[in-house]
């Protein structure tokens, strides 16, 4: 059975996917949405670029966001890892 969504809707799922990384599966279990469906409004999107300036601008926002996002997580990661060795060294210092 297909049930009609709301565009806002199918744009705010798109979005969780392009522009936080959450992956299909993820989508699909807290929206109850199938992962083909996803699938598909992420295809219509991005054809959508293809014709429509304001979408495609949307689009590369969408990704850039993403790139940031898992670079901050990496540098996060790092940071981290340096803090533990500073203390380590601390530690054998004294």
């Amino acid at each position: 059975m297909s049930y009609p969504y709301e565009p806002e809707y199918k744009n705010k799922i798109v979005r969780l996917h392009l522009e936080e990384g959450r992956t299909l599966k993820s989508l699909q279990d807290e929206y109850k949405v199938s992962k083909a469906s996803i699938s598909n409004w992420v295809t219509q999107f991005r054809n959508e670029c293809q014709i429509n300036e304001k979408a495609k601008e949307d689009y590369d926002y969408m990704k850039e966001n993403l790139r940031l996002r898992k670079e901050l997580e990496e540098m996060k990661k790092e940071n981290l890892f340096l803090k533990k060795a500073a203390a380590f060294f601390a530690k054998e210092i004294d």
